[in-house]
């Protein structure tokens, strides 16, 4: 993954032949410039937030649950278990001031080699899954319109999954303000899209639809397996509180701007979270969500009559802002990680007219399509949750770690212990639990973990390759910079 450590490219005009100073946008440096609002900041939590979970996870979480009553108590579990994550990430946000959130932290505290692990996971898994899941929903929802009494064909649904992660990896490699505006619009519009299924369910409770809130507990399951694997499509939902710290060298005034964004947007998701699923409760039975993912379709055939279609719309708007959000986010982390010698250093490179990570936005996008090869969602959210957690978690153990080894380290923000603690003991039992639940999944998660250990003796320990091997590498970097017109990030001194 990583040539010779001291490896640092070709120089500007050999890869492009523009020389950074002469780049209009910059300020005599190619690097990536803190250009995100604390509204951005906003819409970029929400909108990563709010993608497919809200329409694909209440069937995970009903079936999990087994009665209405359990179901939404878990909804409103899991947001107050992000908001305790988020709590936490904003101390480690602030202290460690650079971008690639708990890739950063554990590279912090537990050296190269757990970070590496950390960062092949989510490569490998957590975000290219993630991003293929909303990708699919989004197709799912777009053509519903074309299908109404019949399934979607796969082929047609995974190709229009395919060109949504093109033009948005497009859209990314351009242009940085292009990426949040595309977040911002498509944030309000899932925002609006929650907002109507509300309402509407508060016109049905009106009327009086209390049929499916009678014996709230009526059918709770019993299997704690179960219950946390609801827990899992319910958190699987709200994936994405942490999306900001990835980018937090890019955002303006970040002790400040940091905190702000994460309330902000958790509460918000939480509110519209619980009320969406009680509105959807109001016309769709519990045995209904289970046997049918399209709950919002469900809802909206029901009560639009020939406007059912614009619920499918306001879908794929959301779903679009999502994989939009995943993108942006996780581009960041392949750009640290190749800045820090554990990927391959083009990804660290920035393209010197448009000041973007432009290799390692086209690297999960690419990486991305080849989960679309699967178009078992729940089979996928399964995937990425075990192994999300468990890095989720140990990221919080890190703050725990720093509170006794660097007691003096400047924290503009310092939580109390016990909501560390709490977050830590609840991600133990949800790495635990899923072993006995669901170990086909798990144990092909931790396959994939366990996989990154060879990579890394190869790749980054093994320093002194052949010199072969490293002017192969060398020969292939140089190509795509020249390629792409990238070059190694340059601070101004």
């Amino acid at each position: 993954m990583a040539e010779n450590s001291d490896y640092k490219g070709v120089d500007t005009e050999a890869a492009s032949g523009v020389a950074p100073e002469k780049n209009p946008q910059s300020d005599g440096s190619v690097s990536l410039k803190p250009k995100i609002t604390l509204i951005n900041g906003v819409t970029v939590i929400v909108g990563s937030i709010i993608g497919s979970g809200i329409f694909v996870s209440p069937k995970g979480v009903v079936e999990g649950a087994g009665s209405v009553g359990l179901s939404l108590i878990i909804w409103v579990l899991c947001g107050l278990f992000s908001m305790i994550g988020a709590y936490c990430y904003a101390e480690l946000g602030v202290s460690i001031t650079r971008s690639g959130a708990d890739y950063a932290y554990i590279f912090e505290a537990f050296g190269p080699f757990c970070a590496f692990l950390r960062l092949w996971v989510e490569c490998m898994i957590v975000r290219p899954c993630s991003q293929a899941i909303v990708a699919l929903t989004f197709a799912y929802y777009v053509i519903e319109p074309l299908f109404p009494d019949c399934s979607q064909p796969d082929t047609a649904v995974r190709l229009l999954a395919v060109v949504c992660i093109l033009i948005l990896t497009a859209v990314n490699s351009f242009d940085v303000k292009w990426a949040t505006r595309v977040q911002d619009v498509f944030t309000y519009a899932k925002v609006l899209a929650l907002i109507l299924i509300i309402i509407t369910g508060f016109v049905q409770l009106g009327r009086g639809q209390l049929d499916n809130f009678q014996n709230l507990f009526e059918h709770t399951e019993t299997d704690i397996g179960k219950i946390s694997l609801s827990f899992y499509s319910g958190l699987f939902a709200y994936n994405g509180w942490n999306y900001l710290n990835f980018v937090i060298e890019e955002l303006k005034n970040p002790y400040k701007n940091l905190p702000k964004a994460i309330w902000i947007s958790i509460i918000l998701v939480t509110v519209v979270y619980t009320l969406a699923n009680i509105a959807y409760f109001t016309t769709v039975s519990r045995t209904e969500m289970v046997s049918g993912a399209a709950v919002a379709v469900m809802f909206s055939n029901r009560l639009y009559g020939v406007m059912w279609w614009i619920m499918p719309i306001f879908v794929s708007l959301s779903t679009f802002g999502g994989v939009n959000g995943i993108l942006f986010t996780t581009s960041r982390l392949f750009y640290v990680g190749g800045r820090e010698g554990h990927m391959p250093k083009i990804l660290s490179m920035v393209q010197v007219q448009k000041m973007t990570p432009m290799p390692a936005v086209i690297f999960i996008g690419l990486l991305s399509l080849v989960y679309l090869t699967s178009s078992n969602m729940y089979a996928l959210i399964n995937y990425v949750s075990f192994v999300n957690w468990l890095a989720i978690g140990l990221s919080v153990v890190v703050l725990l770690f720093f509170r006794w080894k660097r007691p003096e380290m400047n924290r503009p923000i310092k939580v109390a212990l016990v909501w560390p603690i709490i977050y830590v003991t609840v991600s133990v039992f949800l790495v635990i639990l899923p072993l006995y639940a669901s170990p086909v999944e798990t144990g092909i998660g931790i396959l994939i973990i366990l996989s990154g250990v060879p990579v890394y003796v190869i790749f980054v320990y093994w320093q002194n390759k052949p010199t072969a091997v490293n002017n192969f590498v060398d020969k292939w970097t140089v190509l795509l910079q020249k390629t792409m017109m990238v070059i190694p990030e340059e601070k101004t001194k």
